[in-house]
């Protein structure tokens, strides 16, 4: 009789369930693991062998066959080693076959029995409250998913308490949701000097969630101001909470089973591989743009990442999700983030000081910034120079809002957002609106028509430049609490569209 225990195959951020089938018949003494399983889920049969071992449970000198089962879907991960354990225990009658059948059970085994924390907790636990199972978990993994809350999650530190748990020795307690972590302190927009109309263009993108390059000589603040723009984003909501959580938890990045409701901000550094930015490798895991998802990425010395890496921001940028495709799987992931990249004008960094710049200017500038593509730089809704403060400007008394005022207003013009599209699917801010739904909220009155019909003529303005500059003008009626686009805003919004270089 076969005995059976569940769990889950991770494909992006889904956790699809497998069934582990474990049957003990008559033969020659063998141990055999079936089901299309990688090296990892190989060896969790010697695991499994030492941690019963390790509890005085000795196995019956017959063929052991486990089979995950659907046999052609891959099995990556030690997280198999628990649940062919219950598999096992199940099938030579020393816990009872119901109780195992309705659990979805994940975590790696050491050798003398001790559960081992293991990543995707988060999704499994939805995965079970689909399917009407609990979910059974090590100890460190069971606070991470309880945040689901729609079943309930045990979490056992040893398989010796799983043993006494299904057997009514020793039931264990459901686990309880981890801490909210505080977000980290907030680096104050007080604390740059100058620089208003990048503090203004930092406004504008968090409220709309519109991509932002910013070019300026070496220490004019562009890294100064973009690591200060997770403090003028709104705390996530619970739903983007859970959202992002999930994909973290894939990484292993969730500390102690806690959810952060600040959005993240990843800065990779522009040496790093297209599947470290994109997604990929080994399991293709989620990579830089899937884990800033709901939140910043930062790119920081722009021209310098590789073409090809930049080049496959284009599509992730205007889909809001990214897809790696492998030889055996298409694993999609979201990727739903806010774009803010730095760059000097040249390789020097001083095209625009006479006294400083190299002698091949200007053509070193175009040669450096041609780096970036027309159709890459035409996804940039904002584009600002940002000039060098004068040190003699760094003693002068703090100037501007602090960081605190900016979020109100952005957090204002959020909800105007939250509210406009509270029937429209997919579509949370103004950056996602597109075809009528565009037209009908962002339609400038006619002075403003007017006004964005001789710019789009003057710099040639593509189709999707015409749409971001809309977008744009939206966001900042929104800021000023306006319920119409009028040419003052167009004005703005169209401002921000002549740094760097020309339209594609």
């Amino acid at each position: 009789m076969v005995a059976r225990a569940y769990t889950v195959a991770f494909e992006g951020v889904e956790a699809r369930i497998v069934e582990v089938q474990c049957a003990v018949a008559p033969g020659m003494p063998a141990f055999q693991i079936v089901g299309l399983p990688d090296k990892a889920v190989s060896e969790a049969r010697e695991r499994v062998r030492a941690a019963l071992t390790a509890l005085s449970i000795a196995l019956p000198s017959k063929r052991i066959t486990v089979n995950l089962s659907p046999a052609d879907l891959p099995k990556e991960g030690s997280h198999f080693d628990l649940p062919i354990a219950l598999a096992l225990l199940a099938a030579i009658d020393i816990l009872p076959r119901e109780d195992v059948e309705t659990t979805v059970a994940l975590g790696e085994l050491s050798l003398d029995g001790r559960l081992v924390a293991v990543i995707g907790a988060l999704p499994a636990a939805m995965a079970a409250a689909e399917e009407g199972r609990q979910l059974l978990c090590p100890a460190a993994c069971g606070a991470e998913a309880a945040w689901v809350g729609a079943t309930p999650v045990i979490g056992a530190a040893t398989l010796m308490e799983v043993v006494r748990h299904y057997t009514g020795q020793s039931p264990l307690p459901p686990a309880t949701p981890g801490e909210v972590i505080a977000a980290p302190a907030r680096r104050d927009l007080r604390d740059v000097k100058g620089q208003e109309r990048a503090k203004r263009a930092l406004e504008i993108a968090a409220a709309g969630r519109h991509h932002l390059l910013m070019i300026g000589t070496p220490g004019s603040g562009k890294s100064m101001l973009a690591a200060r723009m997770p403090g003028i984003l709104p705390p996530l909501t619970p739903a983007e909470a859970l959202e992002t959580s999930m994909i973290h938890s894939l990484s292993g990045l969730l500390e102690e089973g806690g959810i952060s409701r600040a959005r993240p901000f990843r800065e990779p550094h522009h040496t790093a591989s297209m599947a470290a930015i994109v997604g990929g490798g080994r399991g293709a895991k989620p990579g830089e743009i899937s884990l800033a998802h709901n939140g910043v990425l930062f790119l920081d010395e722009f021209p310098e990442f590789p073409r090809a890496v930049l080049e496959t921001l284009r599509q992730p940028i205007e889909t809001g999700e990214v897809v790696v495709a492998r030889a055996n799987a298409h694993v999609r992931y979201p990727c739903r983030f806010l774009l803010v990249a730095a760059a000097n004008p040249c390789k020097c960094g001083y095209l625009s000081d006479p006294a400083r710049a190299c002698a091949r200017a200007p053509a070193c500038g175009e040669e450096y910034l041609g780096r970036i593509s027309g159709p890459l730089l035409d996804r940039f809704d904002l584009r600002i120079d940002v000039p060098p403060v004068a040190y003699r400007d760094l003693d002068l008394p703090e100037t501007g809002e602090g960081t605190a005022d900016v979020a109100a207003r952005v957090a204002a013009a959020r909800q105007r957002q939250e509210d406009r599209f509270a029937d429209v699917a997919e579509t949370r801010v103004n950056a996602d609106a597109e075809g009528e739904l565009l037209e009908r909220i962002a339609a400038p009155d006619s002075e403003g028509r007017a006004m964005l019909a001789r710019a789009a003529d003057r710099l040639s303005l593509s189709a999707r430049g015409y749409h971001r500059v809309l977008r744009v003008a939206r966001t900042i009626a929104d800021l000023a609490g306006a319920e119409t686009v009028s040419a003052p805003h167009v004005a703005e919004a169209i401002s921000f569209r002549l740094a760097g270089r020309a339209e594609a």
